[in-house]
């Protein structure tokens, strides 16, 4: 698999990738890049069905996921998913590809996905739940316009994932691509940098509504790049394309090295007393195989 990918092109047949965003399977950048990757290989789309920017990796477990098939004019477009974007990735590796997919990308969203709204994005998330399948995955990120260059962009898009797809190596990765504005007007330079961690200016503007109710919008903007070295914020801030490798394991190995020494005193009786255990008349709940009580 990864030798195809390695020659991504349309010769590469039997290739297949998963495209998915978070702006919802009508928006106009999930069409460009399906027209580009479309050029290269099969496309498979599986996307919510309304915008869903901002929820982050949330799943649907609660209630059921409703899936319906959308069709342009004759030819099924892709499935509508009423979840999230992990929830579109989930159920499209697992119930919708004729196969596993050799590629998953998620984009092109409306929007850039730097800084620490990495952490935030529904796209970034579709692409992180891709990588959980052990299958490398691309979010593409275009700066907020009204008059957005979907079209340029996807082609900018496609090419640079063509080269990640030829570079990397033969494992999985994760890629989180940012394309400001300005990278469409003149020869864009694509610049590998880690993911800015500064805390955005946020705030809320409070209001009220018609029937005397307040309510908030939040909004900010960017942090001023402050890092020492380069970062997305900064080089998005000098008109480059960005390329960040991402991790979605969070554990602090460093961190985790001193805490093994740590011994921690705990008193041998327990912590038990006469008011605890169940409510009466209740059973409590259980996760794997250990007792919980709900109080």
């Amino acid at each position: 698999m990864e030798g195809q990918l390695n020659h991504f092109d349309k010769e590469s047949s039997g290739v297949l990738v998963l495209l998915t965003n978070d702006d919802g399977i009508y928006a106009p950048g999930l069409a460009a890049l399906y027209r580009e990757l479309g050029n290269l290989a099969e496309v498979h789309v599986v996307a919510p069905a309304t915008e869903q920017s901002g929820v982050s990796h949330s799943i649907t477990y609660l209630t059921p996921l409703i899936v319906k098939e959308v069709f342009d004019s004759r030819h099924r477009w892709g499935w509508a998913v009423e979840g999230s974007p992990a929830d579109c990735v989930k159920i499209g590796i697992t119930e919708f590809c004729p196969k596993r997919p050799d590629l998953v990308v998620s984009g092109i969203n409306s929007g850039l996905n730097a800084g620490i709204n990495v952490l935030y994005s529904g796209t970034v998330a579709a692409a992180i739940e891709g990588a959980f399948f052990g299958i490398t995955s691309v979010a593409v990120s275009l700066e907020f316009d009204e008059h957005a260059q979907f079209d340029k962009a996807a082609r900018l898009a496609r090419t640079i994932i063509e080269q990640i797809l030829d570079k990397k190596g033969a494992e999985p990765q994760l890629y989180n691509m940012n394309i400001p504005t300005a990278a469409l007007a003149t020869a864009p330079q694509v610049c590998t940098v880690p993911m800015d961690v500064t805390r955005y200016a946020d705030r809320y503007e409070k209001r009220t509504d018609p029937w005397g109710r307040d309510y908030y919008w939040i909004t900010g903007h960017p942090p001023d790049p402050t890092q020492p070295h380069e970062t997305d914020l900064s080089a998005l801030a000098k008109g480059c394309v960005t390329l960040t490798p991402l991790d979605y394991n969070m554990t602090t190995n460093s961190v985790l090295a001193e805490m093994e020494t740590w011994r921690f005193q705990l008193p041998e009786t327990g912590f038990e007393d006469e008011n605890d255990g169940p409510i009466a008349g209740e059973t409590p709940f259980t996760s794997q195989g250990v007792a919980y009580d709900r109080r």
